[in-house]
């Protein structure tokens, strides 16, 4: 089994321009991937939230990375992309807290620089 090094960097949240409307905010995040030898670098991927559900508990879908489509674990990496979505927003966000009992907010394409690294196997579910 092959081990991923997923070495996120950016985080767009709620940007308009991936497709957040009334129903979801679709934000973006973007990483390197290093697999064995080869790195992969500027992929990224579609991050969608239900607007209004809890920025720290509501479900969060992960696209398949964009740029790269070779074998992978799609189940530990929206795990991956779900802890890095939430370190920048959310109660435990770095970039933008937001505390239990918040509602009605809805803020648009900022922008989180940061770095967080998250590995994990490859051979698991595609």
């Amino acid at each position: 089994m092959s081990k991923a090094k997923i070495i996120f960097y950016k985080c767009v949240q709620d940007s308009q321009d991936y497709g957040s409307d009334d129903e979801h905010m679709v934000s973006r995040v973007f990483f390197n991937l290093e697999i064995g030898e080869e790195t992969f670098e500027g992929l990224s991927a579609n991050i969608k939230q239900a607007v209004g559900s809890d920025y720290d508990t509501g479900q969060i879908e992960a696209s398949q990375p964009f740029g790269y489509e070779g074998e992978f674990n799609h189940h530990a990496f929206r795990d991956c992309a779900e802890k890095f979505y939430r370190s920048c927003v959310g109660s435990e966000g770095t970039g933008i807290r937001i505390g239990k009992g918040a509602q009605n907010i809805r803020m648009r394409n900022n922008v989180h620089i940061k770095e967080m690294i998250c590995e994990f196997e490859i051979g698991g579910e595609s």
